[in-house]
This record gives structure tokens, C-alpha cells and sequence, in this order.
């Protein structure tokens, strides 16, 4: 993303009639916030003294101690393409101080870089993401409310007139480059009605920006093409869901950390040592990369998506996989993180999870290379293959038992996710669904 000063941001806001300005953040659930403020209030918010009421953001703080500050980072200015009719609307995204100028501990963009500063202390000079959010494309009603209808029937790299949202990710696509994207595909994803942009990879910060940006962007342009834009992890039975593939590597200035051409496959030790701390606290973290009780419909064998705990250089059924591509393109691709999760957290903890790999030289198990779905639970055992949780309630328990993790997310975090989601299970356990009125009504 561009760099700017502030005498950029003024220049251009006068020169680009940009009447508004979003100062935008995440609350801990993932979900993106903003305070609008007009132009006028450009030097004080450019000058982080913008104030907002924490109380009323889940997840945050008490109304005792709800006063907080915005301070905005200026490599985020960006002005919002389709606001361009009687002045245009700006962009920052911010990090959340508390009234002592401290961090707060409860921003999830903050903690991020709490744990980027371990990784510095460790030598690595940077941290990279490459994501792959996947999205659905659902009709709208009369009404101008989502339906389950979709509005395609396309498959894997089907072109118009099957893939009849082809015009809305175009558009999407073009939005996003005028706002600084680099695109480096587009298509038509497995599912009917299901899409994926590629866009390239940065550091861990960025990255988990132009995640929130690019939600933001999809479903803005889906309501002009009169759709909705479902990041959901499995909004339908019996077809893929949506992941969210991260691709990450650690550098050393220059050289990728994860690369060693002696090698026999590649891959470096420290590479080693990070692939055996994901899959270590994989189980672990599984609740912050997979947030919804819903994730859990998408974590089941025979759609792509991975429900046990391995990895391999060949298949795609684990995981953990690792891409063919050596050199600086030297990645590990975690495959179980959903677009329902906190860009910030899931980040934040995998990185974590590896890191503590590599400091305890913990030692990488052999790659699983045939297809685990075809695998009977005794061969899954005999080579030492765990499952993934395989609801939210396991998923938070393995959370609990996991002292790692609840670190890369700091106490707050970890009390605060833990409390919203306990009760998001409670209330789902306690839910009768359709399902069982039709399984159950008329034979008891």
C-alpha cells in the first residue's frame, strides 16, 4: 500500500473533494467499525485526538472506563471509489489508545503487533500473508433482504453465461485496484455461486487490513448488482464452503526464513520447526480461525476443507499443505482458517503457534501424503493423525487447554472471545431447528 504524510492526506482530501472521513477499526469479533467524522475534523483525527465510546463495542470495555482514542495509521488513507457524487469519503484505519496513551489491550489490530514484536525479538524482520477469502453470491428479495437463492450455476473456472456473477466480480475487482489492490486472479470457485479474489501477499499488518477492505468492498459492490455477499463459512447443505486459505512465510530482511536450497524438499529447519508449532496448537487455535457455530458444517470431509490435523507437500486434505514453489515463494498454507474469523486474532495466533515451534525446535511429523478422507480412523490413529474439533464447544475447550494461544491473545482477548462464544454455543444447543421437527415430530 502507498505511504503517505500528512500533508499527502490533506493535499489530496482538498484536491479530491473528500467531504467525510471513516476512521475504521475491528472489534473482536472481526466485525469492522467506524466513527464518521466530517472533513473539517481532519487535523484533530489526523492528530489521533478523536474520542469514541468504548462501552458500546463488544468485546471492549465497561462504561467506567469507556473513553478511548483513535489513532489513525496513514498508510491507510484510501477514498472510497463509489462515494464520488456530492463529496467523497475517505478512509483510515486506526488503533485504539486508551485514555493513558497506552495500546489497548482489547484492539485486536494492537495485539497483532504485540506479537509481531516477539517475532522481531526473534530475529525475523517480517511476517507475510497471502490470504484467499472465498464469498457467495446470493439474490436479494423484493424487499432488498438476502435469500438462499443463487444467481448462478457455475463451477470451477466456468466463464458467462453459466457464471452470471462474473460482472459483479469484475467490478469488484476494479473497485479494489482503484483503491490499491494488486488482483492477481479472479474466478469462479467449485460451489455454485461461489467466487474467490487472489490478491497479493504483504506483511502481517497490511494484509489483515486489505482483508477487512476487501470484505467491505464485496459486499458494497454486490448490492449494486442487487446481491448479497455472504463471507459465511457454509451458507448451504450438501456443497463447499468458504475458506480462507493463509499462506504465510517468515523473512530475514531480504531471504525468506523458510527456504534452504541444501535442502532434499526446500524447506528450512526454522520452516520445520514453524509447520510442527501449527500443527502442535493447531487444535488449539482452531476456535479463533473457525468463530461460528456454523464453521464447524464446513470442517467435514468431502468439500475441501480440512478436518484433521497433518500436513503434506502433495494433497489437499490436510491442514497444513505446502506449495511446490521454493525460493522467496517458500509458504506454508494453513487451510482450515474460514473468512468468518478475525483477520487480526487467526494471524496472531498462528503466528504465535509457530513461533513457539521454533523456539522449542519442536520436532515436524512425517507428511501424511495419501487422501486422510479415505483414511479409517484406526490408519488415522496408527500415523498419528488428530482430528480437528469438529464443533464450536470442542473447539472452545481445546481453546482452554491451550495456555499459548489465550497468550497470543492476551487476557482480555481471550475472556472476552471466550464469554461471547460460550454463550453463541448456548443458545445454538438450546435451539430446535427444522431439522429436528421433520426427523422427530411425527415419529415420537
Amino acid at each position: 500500500m502507498s505511504k503517505f504524510t500528512r500533508e499527502d492526506i490533506k493535499r489530496i482530501a482538498e484536491e479530491e473533494n473528500v467531504r467525510f472521513l471513516r476512521l475504521q477499526f475491528t472489534d473482536i469479533l472481526g466485525t469492522i467499525k467506524n466513527v464518521e467524522v466530517p472533513v473539517g475534523q481532519l487535523d484533530k483525527a489526523l492528530d489521533g485526538e478523536m474520542m469514541f465510546d468504548g462501552s458500546s463495542i463488544e468485546g471492549f470495555v465497561r462504561i467506567e472506563e469507556s473513553d478511548m482514542y483513535l489513532v489513525p495509521d496513514l498508510d491507510t488513507w484510501t477514498i472510497f471509489p463509489w462515494t464520488a457524487g456530492n463529496g467523497k469519503v475517505a478512509r483510515l484505519i486506526c488503533d485504539i489508545y486508551n485514555v493513558d496513551r497506552e495500546p489497548f489491550e482489547g484492539d485486536p489490530r494492537s495485539n497483532l503487533k504485540r506479537v509481531l514484536k516477539e517475532m522481531e525479538d526473534m530475529g525475523f524482520s517480517d511476517f507475510n500473508l497471502g490470504p484467499e477469502p472465498e464469498f457467495f453470491l446470493f439474490k436479494l428479495d423484493e424487499n432488498g433482504r438476502p435469500t438462499t437463492e443463487l444467481n448462478d450455476q457455475g463451477g470451477y473456472f466456468d466463464l458467462a453465461p453459466t457464471d452470471l456473477g462474473e460482472n459483479c466480480r469484475r467490478d469488484i475487482v476494479l473497485e479494489l485496484e482503484d483503491m490499491g489492490f494488486d488482483i492477481e486472479a479472479s474466478h469462479h470457485e467449485v460451489a455454485e455461486g461461489q467466487h474467490e479474489i487472489d490478491f497479493k501477499y504483504a506483511d502481517a499488518i497490511t494484509a489483515c487490513d486489505n482483508i477487512q477492505t476487501f470484505k467491505l468492498v464485496v459486499k458494497t459492490v454486490a448490492r449494486k448488482h442487487n446481491l448479497h455477499a455472504t463471507f459465511m463459512p457454509k451458507p448451504l447443505y450438501g456443497i463447499n464452503g468458504n475458506g480462507m486459505h493463509f499462506n504465510v512465510s517468515l523473512f530475514n530482511g531480504n531471504e525468506n526464513a523458510f527456504f534452504d536450497e541444501h535442502d532434499d524438499i526446500g524447506l528450512s529447519e526454522d520452516m520445520r520447526y514453524f509447520m510442527a508449532g501449527i500443527l502442535k496448537h493447531a487444535r488449539g487455535f482452531t476456535a479463533i480461525c473457525n468463530p461460528l457455530v456454523n464453521s464447524y458444517k464446513r470442517l467435514v470431509p468431502g468439500y475441501e476443507a480440512p478436518s484433521y490435523v497433518a500436513w503434506s507437500g502433495k494433497n489437499r486434505s490436510p491442514l497444513l499443505r505446502i506449495p511446490s514453489s521454493r525460493g522467496l515463494s517458500t509458504r506454508a498454507e494453513i487451510r482450515s482458517v474460514d473468512p468468518s474469523a478475525n483477520p487480526y486474532l487467526a494471524l496472531a495466533v498462528i503466528l504465535r503457534a509457530g513461533l513457539d515451534g521454533i523456539k522449542n525446535k519442536t520436532e515436524l511429523p512425517s507428511p501424511v501424503n495419501e487422501n486422510i478422507y479415505e483414511m479409517t480412523r484406526e490408519e488415522r490413529e496408527a500415523v498419528g493423525v488428530e482430528d480437528l474439533p469438529s464443533t464450536l464447544y470442542t473447539a472452545l475447550k481445546a481453546l482452554k487447554e491451550d495456555h499459548l494461544v489465550q497468550d497470543a491473545l492476551g487476557e482480555h482477548i481471550y475472556r472476552q472471545f471466550d464469554g461471547n462464544k460460550t454463550v453463541e454455543w448456548d443458545m445454538y444447543r438450546a435451539h430446535v431447528s427444522e431439522w429436528e421437527i421433520n426427523q422427530y415430530l411425527s415419529q415420537y
